[in-house]
């Protein structure tokens, strides 16, 4: 597989990074340590030391702000360069080092060789209203399957979108691209009460429009809602996904989400944006408490079994994780795969 971190991953939010210990951060079953140097600066490096392989995280920050391993005291700078205190005149025992940025509350890593360019969320009247980090407790081939339809949403979500009588007449689109997917779905929205702070009213539609792409794997969901005569509701939310792979089994999911409503509404704004959150994280936690049940079941690269007609960018977007995240050869869905309409 292709580095992953030729792309930027956020990782770890930056207020768990203090100026003490180091801290453990996977990316594809890669280990990484982070620390803030003298200056306050995050850094990481590769989570081994190249003199016996001791993780560099359990070592200390020193004095200078250079991380010294806890074994032999080899200790390195933000650029990976070290020095082996037992031997001044050692050539050699520098390790890998990352690219580290803070931006949104969280640090974001990717290779120094990288050009890449951290996003930017505020656009289109957007303001960020915050973000969260979930553990999906499954690979992940198998969390962007789960997020790259709506089909389950009766059954594994209670509050947003539609009941499963209202299935059937589901308007439902879906574009494959050669660096991405487009999908929209519509339906009636299940009525909560909770749904008042949204001002919306018994019969309305939700809308869930997302586009979801590989550099690096993640799905930005716009949301809202429309009266039945198809008059839009002021209220859209926009949610950033990145689903960054830990393990083999396990996937961190690191959510972005801005608001954005039309007029000016001051009191009722705050209360939406604090609704918007609450209700992104109860939505992202549905889907981590179900995933565990399908996560030893859902084979990587070739789907198999009987697919409907809301998996057309399931399909798809498996062919571009294996293609254009991961870099293998592209050509990984079987020719006579059939949807079952």
């Amino acid at each position: 597989m292709g580095d992953v971190l030729r792309w930027f991953h956020p990782v770890l939010k930056a207020t768990r990074l203090g100026r003490g210990r180091p801290q453990q951060v996977l990316v594809n079953d890669a280990a990484y340590a982070l620390w803030r140097d003298g200056s306050g600066r995050a850094c990481a490096v590769a989570d081994a030391c190249p003199h016996r392989f001791a993780p560099l995280s359990q070592g200390r920050v020193r004095p200078d702000g250079r991380l010294a391993c806890g074994y032999h005291g080899w200790h390195f700078d933000g650029e990976g360069n070290g020095v082996s205190p037992s031997n001044a005149t050692q050539a050699k025992c520098d390790t890998r080092a990352l690219r580290v940025e803070e931006k949104y509350g969280w640090l974001w890593v990717c290779s120094r060789e990288s050009t890449a360019e951290l996003p930017t969320f505020e656009r289109e009247g957007h303001r960020f209203t915050g973000a969260f980090s979930m553990r999906m407790p499954a690979p992940l081939h198998v969390a962007l399957d789960n997020f790259s339809e709506n089909e389950h949403v009766p059954f594994v979500h209670t509050r947003l979108g539609w009941d499963d009588g209202h299935l059937e007449g589901i308007e439902f689109e879906a574009e494959n691209f050669d660096d991405s997917t487009t999908v929209k779905y519509r339906a009636e929205q299940r009525w909560s009460p909770l749904l008042r702070l949204f001002d919306l009213a018994p019969g309305d539609r939700y809308h869930n429009e997302w586009v979801t792409r590989f550099d690096p794997v993640r799905t930005e969901y716009t949301i809202f809602w429309s009266k039945p005569d198809g008059a839009r509701r002021p209220f859209v939310t926009r949610s950033t996904i990145y689903m960054v792979p830990e393990t083999a089994k396990t996937t961190w999911f690191h959510v972005f989400i801005t608001t954005h409503l039309e007029g000016s509404y001051p009191l009722r704004a705050w209360l939406f944006r604090a609704a918007a959150l609450g209700l992104g994280w109860w939505e992202v936690r549905d889907d981590a408490k179900f995933l565990p049940q399908v996560a030893d079941v859902t084979p990587a690269g070739r789907l198999t079994g009987k697919l409907g007609r809301f998996d057309k960018p399931v399909i798809h977007n498996r062919k571009l994780l294996e293609g254009q995240y991961f870099g293998e050869a592209a050509g990984v869905l079987p020719s006579g795969l059939r949807i079952v309409p």
